[in-house]
């Protein structure tokens, strides 16, 4: 074939002669450079390559990382894992065997990445996430992605979410919010971890978490610096109270006082907003993951304490006076999780009351069938969104839009194993949720998060929209 064979068949000639003229108009300085990004933008963008390793997540356990190659670049996602899988969310793929990772590796959704996934995607668009989701969806065929594992497929899902993004030439949050179908995105606000228990810490302290929102900020920026003076004035409310010991961290950021009941650890939280001068705009929330330490019928807050476990049980009844008190006490507007999962009767009691916004987490685990059980029972109120119970951005979104007809209020959350990928900084903003808990303004795997939304808004410029008292009303 001759030059001008070649020429001709590949419509080469004109294709130039258009990159040229665009250079002219243009009037660049490097016209070749321009040249060579103008003929690069004319070729559409497909999937030429997927590629996944075994990498280790913020607790030193294996978690997957994709490499998602298009002919524009390459697009790296890695998924969260956290410290248990619930009965109704997506199944986590791992190997089992004791002699690696003490049965923690990852290798084989590496596997079914690189030999099964990465074949069935090969020549997609990535702007056609709900596509690509499906079609792995449909390859694994079963109902909680326990053959392919929700860790491997939610890992391709991300990094095609992000090349999508980079083919529109779209910040991935206004990707993400134009695959919702959303007009506008919101900076979330955040609910930063401050005291850490239960699972994520080796205290006495049987609830998970508590948390502080600075709803009264005007900006996400200003939000964050009164989170992290909030945070650095506690640790030194916890020193003059409990010692340097109470200043060690816990999985998720949070500091970890031996305390011995909530009323004191909120008393701790409340004397460290007073010290900021804030006052009454910053807000406190309860992650209480209920089932944690529910025997029963009945809770035990002393759990954890092996010479007071069992000697004062609260029933659920007791469990929403001891709310009732510390709501009127104490600024929370949102508890997580206040009973045990399988308590549909006492959410919904207590959700009724309208004393706070109720979160269920546990309670639906990002599960769609769940979710409607909750909206036609009136359970609960807001949904905690983690992505990885469910497997792909497609569902996530889907699971969104099911909590917002119901007028719930949505949360974005990390997992307790989080990795340096900050897409759910985007998704937070690109769905609009209102509000955002990635742990303490602490770890690096935790403050990549919210330096991520630092950029989002900075980029936004003048059209930025941060929640703030408005963050239950971001439907």
């Amino acid at each position: 074939m001759s030059v001008q064979e070649y020429l001709d068949k590949h419509t080469l000639s004109r294709k130039i002669e258009d990159a040229v003229n665009a250079a002219v108009r243009a009037k660049t300085s490097d016209p070749v450079l321009f040249i060579a990004n103008h003929m690069k933008k004319a070729v559409p963008s497909v999937i030429t390559k997927v590629k996944a390793r075994q990498i280790l997540d913020s607790r030193g356990i294996p978690t997957v990382e994709v490499d998602l190659h298009t002919n524009k670049g390459v697009f790296r996602a890695s998924v969260p894992s956290g410290d248990s899988s619930g009965t109704y969310e997506a199944i986590e793929l791992r190997d089992g065997d004791k002699g690696m990772y003490l049965g923690n590796s990852v290798a084989k959704a590496v596997k079914n990445i690189n030999e099964r996934i990465s074949e069935a995607l090969i020549g997609m668009d990535p702007k056609l996430q709900a596509q690509i989701d499906h079609a792995m969806i449909d390859l694994d065929k079963t109902e909680k992605k326990n053959e392919l594992g929700a860790n491997a497929i939610l890992a391709v899902s991300i990094a095609a979410c992000k090349a999508g993004a980079a083919e529109k030439e779209v910040p991935l949050c206004k990707h993400l919010s134009d695959l919702s179908g959303r007009a506008n995105m919101t900076l979330p606000v955040p609910a930063f971890t401050v005291l850490s228990g239960g699972n994520h810490a080796s205290n006495h302290f049987a609830i998970q978490e508590i948390m502080i929102l600075p709803v009264g900020a005007s900006r996400f920026e200003e939000a964050l610096q009164w989170g992290s003076e909030t945070y650095h004035h506690l640790k030194a409310v916890v020193t003059e109270k409990n010692g340097n010991m109470g200043c060690n961290v816990g999985e998720d950021g949070g500091l970890t006082p031996d305390i011995s009941s909530l009323k004191e650890g909120l008393e701790l939280v409340k004397e460290a907003i007073n010290r900021t001068g804030y006052g009454d705009k910053i807000k406190i929330a309860i992650d209480v993951a209920a089932t944690n330490f529910c025997i029963g019928t009945k809770y035990d807050l002393d759990i954890k304490s092996p010479n007071k476990s069992g000697q004062n049980f609260k029933s659920a009844d007791d469990m929403i006076d001891m709310y009732k008190e510390l709501c009127a006490e104490y600024p929370i507007v949102f508890i997580e999780d206040p009973f045990d999962k399988e308590d549909w009767e006492h959410t919904k009691y207590f959700s009724n009351l309208g004393i706070c916004q109720v979160v269920g987490d546990d309670l639906l685990m990002s599960n769609s069938k769940r979710v409607e059980r909750a909206i036609q029972e009136s359970a609960c109120n807001a949904l905690l969104l983690k992505v990885n119970q469910i497997g792909t951005v497609t569902e996530a979104i889907e699971v969104v839009k099911l909590a917002r007809d119901a007028q719930w209020g949505v949360v974005t959350s990390h997992r307790c194993g989080e990795t340096e990928d900050s897409f759910i900084s985007d998704l937070s903003v690109g769905l609009a949720t209102g509000v955002i808990k990635a742990g303490a303004p602490c770890r690096g795997e935790r403050t990549m998060k919210y330096n991520q939304l630092l950029r989002i808004e900075e980029e936004l410029g003048d059209q930025a929209v941060y929640a703030g008292e408005d963050w239950r009303q971001t439907l």
